[in-house]
């Protein structure tokens, strides 16, 4: 029998429970079937005003890599819809400050820059900020009153911050829960892979004509590559392939691949993916593979599989301690954490791992049917690398054929699919709740935030939602 404290405490979660039910019952166009997504979640204005105002100012936001501000003084702008922040490293660490005097409200900074020694100065009326945003310097004080000159009140807005895996992340809201909190278990996996150790390769931008969830969730799952990429889909082995085959391309199932061809195969992987993105698999690690190509494997398909692999990333380490580049025991890494090909940072940044390099994307949203869809390469570098330093992003037409191949084969559907949800009758996307369940988990969660359900849960679901790459639908808490 229930004591009378636990009968209370039994009575105070119903009594949550169902005032967060009817805070979640207020969402408009909520996701009410697991399975389905409302195609107006990506284009209705009054929906894309309410991620505005209940969504972006509560998340945790990757604002720049660290890269791009190496030395004292170096900052960059880093914006979002209407607002924008300038990131900063200061003799004490990188700070962040909202982008606006304190005089009438102009923006000190755009782009990027170096402000040591001068720090801000607003182009309005020259009222001045050093790194660490403190007001320096008031034009004509005696003609303000005493009261409207308050240094507290005067010195720059700081904006939260948080560093990981090499970048800023910055947080509008003060009583949000830490980045770490958000991160949970995948803040380990990605460490324990040195992601804050890798650099930027390149750096390419485009705006895409395409709502910024449509845009991320192509990447949520590998159901597409088939008909997307088929260059990568003509790799699989028939006994990892979950799908079957399909009428356009050769048999994919009912022949038994020997371990020569999981070998072939598999190189011919590595390497065409490697020059899909351009990177993400590097030409050093896919020689390694080559020259692993008649090594003696045991006669077993799966134990063949298990033991190339693992030889494969073992001389991919030892490899790259000999040249000094800061890389990581993978097959160590993989057995303490798993591996995923794609991990997703809820609201809008994505990391790739594939062996010692990662690709990554940043998503923000421009309009209810645009976005800001950038890209980098990352990679392993020894400290004595020569190569030029990247500092700003290459900006292409989406449809640029300057782009690598893997993601220009998704630029070509995106937009596309942004003009076909606005087809009659078409109601809501139909998920397979397998496959493109990560799709429906951060819709869910982001209901949660325009419902404005409690921090603690946002912070657990949003865990539970970055479960990695093609998840099945989770139960995210509410």
């Amino acid at each position: 029998m229930a004591t009378k404290l636990e009968m209370q405490e039994l009575s105070a979660h119903e009594a949550s429970s169902s005032e967060e039910a009817a805070k979640l019952a207020t969402v408009p166009l909520r996701v009410t079937n697991r399975e389905q997504i409302p195609a107006k979640r990506y284009y209705d204005q009054a929906f894309f005003d309410l991620e505005r105002e209940k969504l972006w100012p509560h998340v945790w936001q990757m604002a720049c890599r660290l890269e791009e501000i190496p030395e004292i003084g170096d900052y960059v702008e880093y914006r979002n819809l209407d607002k924008s922040v300038i990131v900063v490293r200061t003799k004490t660490g990188v700070k962040a400050f909202h982008n606006a005097c304190r005089h009438r409200g102009v923006q000190l900074a755009s782009g990027t820059g170096n402000c040591k020694g001068k720090g801000f100065i607003c182009p309005f009326h020259g009222w001045r900020f050093n790194i660490d945003g403190e007001n320096t310097f008031v034009f004509g004080r005696q003609v303000f009153s005493e009261e409207s000159l308050d240094q507290a009140q005067l010195n720059l807005v700081p904006c939260r911050t948080e560093l990981w895996g090499g970048s800023a992340f910055i947080n509008f809201d003060n009583d949000a829960l830490s980045f770490r909190d958000c991160l949970g278990p995948l803040a380990k996996k990605l460490e324990d892979r040195k992601v804050d150790k890798l650099k930027m390769e390149w750096w390419f931008a485009t705006e895409l004509p395409t709502n910024w969830k449509l845009a991320m969730e192509a990447f949520m799952e590998g159901y597409h590559v088939m008909r997307t990429h088929p260059q990568l889909h003509a790799h699989m082995m028939p006994e990892l392939n979950p799908y079957g085959g399909d009428p356009d391309s050769l048999p994919t199932t009912g022949t038994e691949t020997t371990v020569r061809q999981f070998v072939d195969k598999t190189i011919q992987f590595f390497k065409t993916n490697g020059e899909g993105m351009a990177g993400m698999t590097l030409q050093s690690e896919v020689a390694i593979a080559e020259s692993l190509r008649d090594m003696e494997l045991p006669q077993d398909l799966g134990e063949a599989a298990n033991a190339f692999y693992a030889r494969v990333k073992d001389e991919i380490y030892q490899d790259g301690l000999k040249r000094g580049l800061p890389v990581f025991d993978m097959n160590k890494a993989d057995a303490e954490n798993g591996f995923t090909y794609v991990e997703f940072l809820f609201p809008h940044y994505f990391l790739l791992p594939f062996f010692s390099a990662m690709a990554s994307y940043r998503i923000r949203p421009l309009t209810p049917e645009t976005c800001r869809f950038e890209i980098w390469s990352l990679v392993p570098m020894a400290d004595n690398d020569d190569r030029e330093r990247v500092t700003e992003p290459t900006f292409l037409r989406y449809d640029s054929p300057d782009y690598p191949e893997i993601p220009r084969q998704d630029y070509h559907n995106l937009p596309l699919q942004q003009l076909g949800l606005h087809a009659e009758g078409f109601e809501y996307m139909r998920l397979s709740n397998q496959k493109e369940g990560m799709i429906s988990n951060y819709h869910r969660l982001i209901d949660g935030y325009l419902a404005g359900v409690d921090p603690a849960k946002l912070a657990k679901a949003t865990q539970i939602v970055q479960s990695g790459f093609e998840a099945p639908i989770l139960d995210i808490g509410f």
